[in-house]
């Protein structure tokens, strides 16, 4: 299963345990921006959960240099949404289906999107996520992907769009396009990415990554990690879904990313172990999967 001739040996010595998951493990593991140093599965489509909130955030950001949106512009903080069916029917976020009161606080009255956005991200708000959504719109996520060379990963709809999930309109990715755009968000802010591979401007790249590095749910890949490790990341989860995204930066090799995605009928603690697992073995590697 693994996609490169030569395996880091702390990550080679995880694969049985990998393989013994009753699903699917898909990893990525890597110097940003060059191809893997170990993969597993690295092209199996995954349900998104709330991984998909880093193309919405990178949509927005690009939205923005184009003048099309405006990031400081004060939005009304409703629950009621379009549903992506696009025939007139809504659905409704909910407080009980989501990480942050936050934005709830705020309910009929306004915030500035670009507060909702951070708050998508370090706090994985679903009410964020879907006023953020509403304004940046799906075509503007598929140039996301489209951008980063992604080649499975979509976002079709809104959380909780029930009616869109039940016609089969849904949100995936795979490890490797996650590589991809969250190499493009570290590469753009180190400016490193150039032409027409950049994903935006080095200001934009560098406030995205900042919001990455803020990230407050830290129940998975930080838990792999030597405390006090720096990991830009955004995770995602649902029954039967862990997955982490993850640009690691240790104080003594460079940057490499670290994705894995778990779809498996595990619980929620066995399978944020399963994740730091993988992070412990990447770290034990992290010279040779940096590229270093």
């Amino acid at each position: 299963m693994t996609a490169v001739s030569s395996t880091p040996p702390t990550l080679a010595r995880l694969q049985p345990t990998l393989d013994a998951v009753p699903g699917t493990v898909s990893v990525w593991c890597g110097p940003p921006g060059r191809p893997p140093v170990y993969a597993r599965l690295p092209d199996e489509p995954h349900y998104a959960a709330s991984t998909m909130k880093v193309a919405v955030m990178a949509a927005a950001y690009r939205l923005a240099e184009a003048g099309r949106l405006d990031l400081d512009a004060e939005v009304l903080v409703h629950d009621e949404f379009p549903s992506a069916l696009g025939d007139g029917t809504t659905y409704r976020s909910t407080a009980d289906y989501d990480n942050d009161p936050q934005p709830w606080e705020r309910l009929g009255r306004t915030a500035r999107l670009r507060w909702l956005v951070r708050r998508m991200i370090v706090r994985s708000s679903n009410l964020a996520t879907n006023l953020v959504l509403e304004r940046v719109g799906m075509a503007a996520v598929a140039e996301v992907w489209a951008a980063v060379g992604a080649r499975r990963s979509t976002v079709a709809r809104g959380i909780q769009d029930y009616a869109a999930e039940d016609a089969g309109l849904s949100n995936v990715v795979t490890a490797s396009d996650l590589a991809a755009l969250l190499a493009a968000v570290y590469l753009g802010a180190r400016r490193s990415a150039h032409g027409d591979r950049a994903l935006a401007s080095p200001e934009a790249c560098e406030e995205m990554l900042s919001n990455l590095l803020a990230q407050e749910v830290t129940d998975d890949v930080v838990r792999g990690l030597p405390p006090g490790t720096a990991v830009a990341h955004k995770n995602g989860w649902v029954d039967g879904i862990r997955h982490s995204a993850a640009v690691v930066l240790p104080p003594d090799a460079p940057a490499y990313v670290l994705v894995t995605c778990v779809s498996a009928p595990l619980g929620d603690e066995e399978a944020c172990d399963l994740v730091a697992r993988v992070a412990a073995a990447s770290w034990s590697d992290r010279r040779l999967v940096a590229g270093s």
